[in-house]
């Protein structure tokens, strides 16, 4: 037969379907009689797949490869697998031999010959175990999708290395070093060759089969944050780099490899020097800034700034560098717990240099964040109230924004205690926005400012309607505001209630120590009253808005303590594992609360979030 022939029979051959599994209801012919005159309550365990299963988990391998080897002989495509791999853990080599051969006579399938292999491997008979898996190597002849299924044959046989020879082979006979370079990586790194794995993913021809964003992904799942694989490719990129200095592919990998060792200064040099060396307008070092403000490495991300402004005006990045920059120093601002007078100072100068350069930007979230850091940083609200009015009177701000501006204002309106402008300025967004989620927003603040001032028939009715808002986080807040509503008016004594929403407002306002003081009149006066976990949860609140996280988590321990099956429990125990996540930065904690919410609280609405964050914990992926 010549080499044509063979070819095309070989890839017939191993288009034929290799092994199928069988519905855990197969029962053999002789169980069905045997049951049919069994008589006794108590009679055999069933011939199923399923019992076999059970049997072999309980390795009782006797049992299990009696009832697999009926269900062979009923329908040998069914049970094969399982059959066999039951044959080879039982130690039954000789049985096993005799089943793969018997299959063999079933159909022609060559990737049977892994099996044998398998098998004499088992039994300790190397030469011949290797007679068989050279049978099915032989076949790579260059075919793109046979070089694949044979590579899957061997690695779902746990025969990696012959999987590695499958595409070493493909490699040299196509005359092509890269052509799978994704999956011959990840099969040397499995079998604990990272070096060649390294070699593949940064070296050679880059960019043809495995691009920058490909080899990212790749390298991701080949060194995770693993610190001395990490050391291990960086060098072998230095080394790439200092062979080929113009070759940005190398440059891109390195940077990523530096903010996976979070050593953002090393990335930015990488980043400085590829847009030195290629006469970019920055792009590259916008991207960088992003993703470092957004990791929360907001010095990298100013530099990165800086060296795009420092371009020029006339660059095309220029006014979006300064823009984002000022947003990115305005996180930095409130990351920082210890910020000094003098930096919201110099924040806010800033912020008033470019709107005075770029007036145009008052209608853009830059006014937004403008006005926000002076009501909420530079105890200037006046200003902040300014800042907004002259982004609704800007000709060329969108809708949307002008709606944002609004709610904004009507926030600002509540700290100064003009709740008649701010009720004014919530309707009217309320009125433009009725069916988008900022009308939602508006109608449900409206809401909560006529709790505030103890109007609790009219909001409940918006929060009635609000019930079933577009918006699910709304939508929640709405039913918890209205049952708490509900829950605390006794009668016709609906002080406790109206204090404690004022002191709601006192906090809103910032006006901490008289709010904590209408808390505590309203335990002297009503000791017993259902408010007590709402109480301890305001609380909560204040000591959280004081960073003082052990403070806090005393309150909301004894909220899950005492009052565990109120509505307040779960919102307790999700707040505790959010404070050692973010703030405390003790993720056996987080997973431990985390944990006791999903246990304790199944129906809760935080439990799927619970769920994602503790799994991230888990896998080590948590941001």
């Amino acid at each position: 037969m010549n080499n044509v022939k063979r070819g095309l029979l070989a890839t017939l051959l191993i288009f034929i379907t290799y092994i199928g599994f069988a519905q855990s209801t197969i029962i053999s012919p002789q169980f069905t009689e045997d049951k049919k005159n069994d008589k006794s309550e108590t009679g055999p365990a069933p011939k199923t797949i399923a019992t076999a299963r059970q049997y072999v988990v309980d390795k009782n391998y006797d049992k299990a490869l009696d009832i697999y080897s009926d269900l062979y002989n009923t329908s040998p495509d069914s049970v094969y697998a399982e059959y066999l791999a039951s044959l080879l853990a039982a130690k039954k080599y000789k049985v096993a031999e005799k089943v793969v051969t018997k299959q063999m006579s079933v159909k022609e399938n060559t990737f049977l010959h892994i099996d044998m292999g398998r098998v004499y491997e088992a039994e300790g008979k190397q030469d011949k175990a290797k007679e068989e898996y050279d049978l099915v190597l032989k076949l790579v002849n260059g075919d793109d999708m046979l070089t694949q299924r044979i590579a899957t044959a061997f690695t779902e046989a746990g025969k990696d290395n012959y999987a590695i020879l499958v595409y070493e082979k493909a490699i040299q006979l196509l005359g092509n070093s890269y052509m799978y370079s994704s999956p011959l990586a990840l099969l040397y790194a499995k079998t604990g060759a990272l070096d060649k794995a390294l070699e593949l993913l940064v070296g050679g021809a880059p960019g043809q089969y495995v691009n920058v964003e490909n080899a990212k992904t790749l390298l991701l799942e080949l060194l995770g944050t693993d610190a001395d694989k990490l050391q291990q490719a960086q060098k072998a990129l230095v080394k790439k780099i200092n062979d080929q200095p113009d070759n940005i592919y190398y440059a891109e990998l390195l940077t990523w490899i530096y903010t996976q060792k979070n050593d953002w200064d090393g990335a930015l040099i990488q980043i400085e020097a590829i847009d030195e060396r290629s006469k970019e307008n920055g792009h590259r070092l916008m991207d960088l800034a992003r993703l470092a403000t957004n990791a929360k490495q907001y010095e990298t991300a100013v530099k990165a700034y800086d060296d795009v402004i420092a371009k020029g005006k006339e660059n095309a990045n220029y006014v979006p560098a300064k823009s984002e920059k000022l947003s990115t120093s305005l996180n930095h601002l409130k990351n920082n717990f210890a910020y000094t007078p003098e930096e919201v100072s110099s924040l806010e100068n800033q912020y008033d240099s470019f709107l005075v350069e770029f007036p145009a930007y008052y209608g853009t979230p830059t006014a937004a964040d403008f006005a926000l850091l002076e009501a909420q940083y530079g105890n200037n609200v006046p200003k902040a109230i300014e800042i907004l009015k002259k982004g609704l009177d800007e000709s060329n701000t969108r809708r949307s924004m002008n709606g944002i501006f609004k709610l904004q204002l009507a926030d600002y309106y509540v700290l100064i205690g003009q709740l008649w402008e701010a009720s004014l300025s919530y309707s009217q967004v309320d009125k433009e926005f009725k069916q988008d989620a900022l009308g939602e927003e508006a109608r449900f603040k409206n809401a909560k400012l006529a709790y505030y001032r103890g109007d609790f028939e009219w909001a409940q009715r918006q929060l009635t309607v609000l019930k079933s808002a577009t918006s699910e986080l709304i939508a929640n807040d709405a039913i918890d505001l209205s049952v708490q509503i509900t829950e605390n008016v006794e009668d016709t004594v609906i002080l406790p209630l109206q204090r404690f929403a004022y002191a709601g407002l006192l906090l809103f306002q910032n006006k901490d120590k008289e709010a904590e003081d209408l808390l505590d009149s309203i335990n002297k006066a009503f000791p017993k009253h259902p408010l007590n976990d709402d109480i301890i949860m305001m609380r909560a609140e204040v000591a959280i808005k004081h960073r003082d996280y052990n403070k806090a988590l005393g309150y909301l321990e004894k909220i899950y303590k005492e009052y565990g099956t109120d509505v307040l429990g779960d919102d307790a125990v999700y707040k505790m594992a959010e404070i050692y996540l973010d703030d405390l930065h003790q993720n056996d904690q987080a997973k431990h609360y985390y944990e006791q919410l999903i246990i304790d609280y199944p129906g809760s609405t935080y439990v799927q979030t619970a769920r994602r964050k503790l799994a991230a914990l888990n896998n080590g992926t948590m941001p």
